[in-house]
């Protein structure tokens, strides 16, 4: 397992949902239109940007988690039962805390 490998992956992902994060800020930060039905309409759109939200900064939190684990040695060791996380499995989920079987 080549960590370099994986950490810039993370790194990438993570400046990209921070800029994502920031954009949703900024469309959140947008004043509200005055017609009702156009405000009715951007409140909806607010509330889909909000759950996308929740969704990066979820993710985020956990790209920042297997970071720290890249630091102290731990990445790629399975946080619940000390297995080795398969390679193939960081390749696809570079942030994965669990192996494939304590995953389920």
């Amino acid at each position: 397992m080549d960590v370099q490998v994986h950490k810039q992956t993370l790194l990438s992902r993570r400046a990209s949902l921070v800029g994502d994060l920031s954009d949703i800020e900024q469309a959140l930060d947008a004043p509200m239109p005055q017609d009702w039905e156009d405000r009715a309409t951007e409140r909806q759109g607010d509330e889909v940007l909000e759950a996308m939200g929740q969704v990066e900064m979820a993710e985020l939190r956990r790209i920042d988690a297997a970071l720290s684990r890249i630091d102290d040695g731990t990445y790629g060791t399975c946080l619940s039962c000390g297995d080795q996380i398969s390679d193939a499995r960081l390749m696809a989920v570079p942030d994965a805390a669990l192996c494939r079987n304590c995953a389920k």
